[in-house]
């Protein structure tokens, strides 16, 4: 700990709050509309659409680990090794962001616009993205080195995200859709650049807030002498730790089930309920669900421990979803008060599930005696951005599999009922399987999550 530095506290929680605050204005936008917008207003094929967030993720890769390396190989500064980037890449981010959703291309030709839909989006999700996102995920092993504060952070982070989510949820239909002469929902092409633009400018608010408010505190002992060790042997040495192993496998079958329905939601109320002034309302009752639990997350954990709290509350999530598909529920107001009920529960596995990553970093510290936060975190977030562009991908391909006309204004009910059943079935299993990895292969019990953060202090003394 830097002494001289000054305490933890709120000040810390609400700054990296505002972090994911912002990187969320991006990222959930683009979870939820960039898929529809490519395939409605640009008239690019679903399928082609999700080979290109598949393929895109291969060169995620490598700036996900190479920007990871460098934050750990970097000596710090005046304002730490991780912060720093979140001022240099506000900005940038929050420009690509903007770029990718250029309706004026439109009338190109298709290998000009796929060209620019390529560059635009590896430039925000691979590139800019990647080098806020890692820096600050980071961070948060840093600013405490107490595992109860820093799954405060954690919380904190989740209400950031919650926040966005919110914003964009409500926001982005009023701006997106709008009805035809027929009173039919259509999409509103101009809508989705000024959409961006907003959440842009308040991206880059929120980003400085965080820059501003958090503090590094934790300092790496020194390596007296001894060489960095090699990436190739930090990756082995990841892939042995069963930890870290099993966390990766939930973020990316949580990841697929979480965007792919947040992507597939589009088309479920547009098609299937036919109803996308409803759209608001689902992101309302989900922030309520999250919002609800959130005061009682830290009593949750201290009780029961984030392993065996977080295992079942995927799994009540995961049951929710599968009851909702054998009902097969066509009213919307049914439906959305049975979603209700997932969202409290999954509401907590997400305000914890960031302080796994930080368990971990200790954790792995513990076995083989080097602090790798950078590294554990880039690959950790790799995992998620593969999980993101799977979902991304199944969203595409089911589309096109089931037969999705993207210039027809009425779908088939063959096709309605396939888009219910792919945004049920896909995130019941997700969810399931999470849960039971949590609760069979994860090994940081409550206990052993104290044990380390002895044993770290004693190390690093």
């Amino acid at each position: 700990m830097d002494e001289k530095k000054r305490p933890f506290g709120l000040r810390d929680k609400i700054g990296y709050m505002f972090g994911d605050f912002a990187n969320d204005f991006t990222f959930q936008f683009a979870s939820s509309y960039l898929l529809i917008f490519y395939t409605k207003v640009l008239g690019i094929s679903s399928g082609i659409v999700g080979t290109i967030f598949l393929l895109a993720r291969l060169v995620d890769g490598f700036t996900d680990v190479g920007v990871g390396r460098l934050c750990d190989t970097a000596k710090a500064g005046k304002n730490g090794r991780f912060r720093v980037w979140i001022k240099w890449m506000a900005i940038p981010v929050s420009i690509a962001s903007v770029l990718m959703y250029n309706a004026w291309i439109e009338p190109l030709s298709m290998a000009a616009k796929l060209a620019y839909v390529i560059v635009t989006y590896v430039l925000w999700g691979s590139i800019c993205y990647t080098a806020i996102n890692i820096p600050y995920g980071s961070m948060a092993s840093v600013i405490s080195p107490k595992a109860e504060e820093r799954a405060s952070l954690s919380t904190y982070r989740s209400i950031g995200a919650v926040l966005a989510g919110l914003f964009v949820g409500l926001l982005a239909p009023m701006l997106v859709y709008t009805k035809n002469e027929s009173g039919v929902d259509v999409v509103n092409a101009s809508g989705f650049m000024l959409a961006a633009v907003v959440f842009a400018v308040l991206a880059i608010i929120c980003y400085y807030i965080c820059y501003w408010c958090c503090t590094e505190r934790v300092k790496l002992k020194p390596a007296n002498g001894k060489k960095e060790s090699h990436l190739f042997h930090d990756l082995r040495d990841l892939a042995k730790d069963r930890a870290f192993l099993s966390v990766i496998l939930t973020a990316l079958l949580g990841l697929v089930a979480m965007q792919a329905n947040a992507a597939l939601n589009q088309y479920l109320f547009l098609d299937y309920f036919g109803n996308t002034d409803a759209l608001p309302l689902l992101n309302l009752i989900s922030m309520g669900g999250m919002f609800l639990v959130a005061p009682a997350s830290g009593w949750i954990t201290k009780k029961f421990g984030k392993k065996e709290a977080g295992a079942v509350s995927l799994l009540v999530t995961g049951a929710v979803y599968l009851a909702i598909f054998f009902l097969h529920i066509s009213n919307l107001w049914v439906y959305l008060g049975i979603q209700f009920l997932g969202y409290v529960f999954f509401g907590y596995y997400t305000m914890i599930s960031w302080a796994y990553l930080t368990d971990i970093i200790d954790n792995h510290q513990v076995l083989t005696g080097k602090r790798k936060d950078g590294t554990v975190y880039a690959v950790y977030s790799f995992s998620r951005k593969l999980g993101q562009a799977i979902a991304g991908g199944i969203g595409g391909w089911t589309l096109w599999m089931i037969g999705y006309q993207e210039s027809a204004v009425m779908q088939t009910p063959e096709v309605k009922n396939s888009i219910f059943t792919v945004s049920m079935l896909l995130p019941a299993v997700c969810y399931l399987v999470s849960g039971v990895l949590i609760w069979m292969m994860y090994p940081l019990t409550k206990a052993k999550v104290a044990e380390n953060e002895a044993e770290v202090k004693r190390m690093m003394q």
